[in-house]
């Protein structure tokens, strides 16, 4: 790295240490994710039913669950499909998201007021028991885990889109394009779409923390990823529960790894808030 380019990343560095742990953080789970599973020290399906609920050791670093099983294999492996459906299901919501707020903030008039009549019932609702309903519709499995989180959080993405557009599209520039005779499709395009992103890329990153914690949640409750598939969530519900108490650490690493994850994406969130609000550039 040429060194002007390295004496600018640490003054970035001390001027932002919580971004830089939050990159570093995020860093190390996407590696985990990629790299992990095929060099995990055992098979995280494997059984061994003389090494049930072991507490961490040399040979099983964060101990085994109450089969015999790994813990640190599986909360290596764990980490694809808790960071995949977070990842997936939020790339579908801003899309999604996106597109209705700023349709809704640009367009106004009719369709503004049905699409925000909508997306007020729906965040009248508590998230998990909107995923739940629409699970119970639809049925557990990977693929409808992503669609009913990527269902969930996009009402909050569009609402805050929308606000984010009706600033831009009252902006005076707007008003000169529209004069020059612009069509709407590109305004969008070029001016109002350029002029959100900020804001999509900070919700991007809030949401991802979200979608995992809904991961985990429904996981949990036996209706996102299936056993005998680890997943961050899985590894504390079902039969696990019951040992709990007499193995703490079987709840503790894949928690803790919940929570690592979650604190990453909030903290890259607020970094990028601070760095693209002009309020904040003075120290940026």
């Amino acid at each position: 790295m040429p060194e002007g380019r390295l004496r600018a990343t640490l003054r970035w560095i001390r001027a932002r240490p919580l971004g830089a742990l939050s990159i570093a953080l995020i860093a190390f789970l996407i590696v985990l994710a990629f790299a992990g599973p095929g060099n995990t020290p055992y098979d995280p399906l494997a059984q061994d039913a003389a090494a049930q609920a072991k507490p961490p050791s040399a040979a099983h670093r964060l101990g085994t669950d109450y089969l015999g099983r790994d813990v640190l294999s599986r909360v290596v492996v764990g980490a694809r499909p808790s960071l995949g459906v977070g990842l997936a299901s939020v790339l579908i919501a801003l899309v999604a998201g996106s597109a209705l707020g700023i349709l809704s903030g640009y367009v106004g008039g009719t369709a503004d007021l049905i699409l925000q009549r909508v997306v007020d019932v729906l965040l009248t609702l508590p998230g998990l028991v909107l995923a739940l309903a629409l699970l119970a519709i639809v049925g557990a499995g990977f693929a409808s885990l992503i669609g009913v989180i990527a269902v969930v959080l996009t009402p909050g993405i569009a609402r805050v889109v929308r606000s984010a557009t009706l600033v831009v599209s009252a902006a005076g520039y707007i008003e000169s394009a529209r004069a020059v005779g612009a069509t709407g499709g590109r305004i969008v395009i070029r001016h109002v779409l350029p002029n959100v992103m900020a804001t999509v890329l900070v919700l991007a990153s809030l949401n991802i923390g979200n979608a995992i914690l809904f991961e985990a949640a429904l996981s949990f409750l036996g209706l996102g990823v299936q056993p005998p598939q680890p997943s961050w969530g899985n590894m504390l519900s079902g039969p696990a529960r019951a040992f709990f108490e007499v193995a703490p650490w079987m709840a503790v690493f894949p928690g803790l790894a919940v929570s690592l994850a979650v604190l990453g994406f909030n903290l890259l969130g607020d970094t990028m808030r601070d760095v693209l609000d002009p309020r904040f550039n003075g120290v940026a």
